[in-house]
């Protein structure tokens, strides 16, 4: 069984979506507080400097004598409009207002500072506020945010494994009961098991598409059994009169063959009517005394009956043996599988040849009919599908149950365009690995 990827089991999702949604949620508030205490700062600096530089002017112009301004961090200068020349370059220019400045604070850094400017037409005020401490507060601030969201980040993936465990346990509760009725083949009944929840209506009607398809396979072996029972009983008796008949004396040589191909064709029925029983119950079924079948003796067998097949058309069969084959397989289902190649062989081939090949644990079936494109060769294994210029009323069954058969006893079938001309169908008794 392949490997699930984790990214795409539906709790890891659930796991992945949760701590999404946390890191997001985290994240949001984060940003939401460095903002809104940037913001409300700002704002509440800018006022009460705005109003301190109010009342720093105002006391100025009652008592120019009066000393400083007494504010923690807030310093404040005044300067005559006439003589700016004493005024910092960076303040010259700045209308009246609340500024944020930097400028070196003469160890190598940088010193952060907001100022407020008033203008007026015989004075110009400043009051500076050094706002390096709130700065550094500020990104002390942003890293602990920080360091939450990553923590609440792992504690959303705790949680969320946690929760998943939770929720897919009765999913996955149902999946492993569903998969040891696979591997048991015993339908067991799995509603009693659940709560009266989603996973309880889905597993009831698990249990009953199962009573149906138990139901239906029961029918379908029925079926079988009694089609096996009663076309075997006619075929057993074409098959022994087929065989009196031939031993009677005073046979036409005309006659002889018209019997012989009556017992070729009962042959064929009943490994035919074997090896769909086979296809039907899913089973294998070796020769009752354990030995092999010998592939060569199948093929000749095969080609016999199925040369009525080209009637008068110019086509010459070979069967080339580069080396034994056996098959521990019946020869039935060897004789089914072939058939349906060797036939197909015979059939489109108009004229040329048709060369059978046994050797190397595989047989080849090469003719000189029209071909087949590389690129349909496997659709023609599927029910229902033939080859272009197919005559005949064939259902485009043939492949498909050599197909099956293949799969049954981990064979390999193959169909290809001849390099030459024609096609080349290849049945592969090798097991595969």
């Amino acid at each position: 069984m392949p490997r699930i990827q984790y990214r795409r089991r539906l709790r890891s999702r659930i796991v992945i979506l949760f701590a999404l949604f946390g890191f997001a949620l985290t994240a949001l508030f984060a940003l939401s507080a460095i903002y809104l205490r940037g913001y409300l700062e700002n704002k509440l600096i800018g006022e009460a400097l705005q109003q301190n530089l109010q009342g720093y002017a105002d006391a100025f112009y009652t008592d120019p004598s009066t000393p400083g301004v007494p504010f923690d961090k807030i310093v404040g200068y005044t300067y005559s409009a006439e003589k700016f020349a004493n005024v910092p370059l960076a303040w010259r220019d700045l209308p009246t207002g609340v500024y944020d400045l930097t400028e070196p604070d003469g160890r190598g850094g940088r010193l952060v500072y907001k100022l407020a400017v008033r203008k007026d037409s015989g004075y110009w005020f400043f009051l500076k506020y050094d706002t390096t401490q709130e700065r550094r507060s500020q990104r002390l601030l942003e890293g602990a945010l920080i360091a939450a969201v990553f923590a609440f980040l792992l504690l959303s993936l705790v949680i969320g494994y946690w929760l998943s465990r939770r929720v897919m346990s009765p999913v996955t509760d149902l999946a492993a009961r569903v998969q040891a009725m696979g591997r048991s083949g015993k339908a067991e009944a799995l509603a009693p098991h659940f709560a009266n929840d989603e996973v309880g209506a889905l597993a009831a009607a698990f249990d009953d598409y199962a009573r149906k398809l138990t139901a239906l396979v029961e029918r379908d072996r029925e079926f079988n059994a009694d089609v096996s029972h009663e076309l075997r009983t006619p075929l057993a008796v074409i098959a022994t009169t087929t065989e009196l008949l031939l031993n009677a004396e005073n046979l036409t040589g005309k006659v002889s063959e018209r019997l012989k191909r009556i017992e070729r064709a009962s042959r064929q029925s009943t490994e035919l009517t074997n090896a769909l029983l086979l296809l039907s119950r899913s089973e294998r079924s070796p020769p009752v005394d354990g030995e092999t079948t010998d592939v060569a003796q199948v093929v000749e067998q095969v080609i016999d009956v199925y040369r009525a097949h080209l009637g008068k058309k110019p086509v010459e069969v070979r069967m080339e043996v580069e080396a034994n084959v056996e098959v521990v397989a019946p020869a039935s289902v060897v004789a089914v599988a072939l058939g349906n190649l060797i036939g197909n062989a015979f059939k489109y081939t108009q004229a040329g040849e048709v060369v059978v090949t046994i050797g190397s644990g595989k047989i080849t079936v090469e003719d000189t009919g029209p071909g087949i494109k590389a690129e349909d060769a496997e659709k023609l294994f599927e029910r229902g599908v033939r080859g272009e210029g197919a005559g005949g009323k064939g259902a485009g069954l043939g492949l498909a149950i050599v197909r099956r058969l293949c799969e049954l006893y981990d064979w390999r079938v193959t169909l290809a365009p001849r390099p030459q001309g024609g096609a080349v169908a290849t049945l592969d008794f090798r097991i595969r690995a």
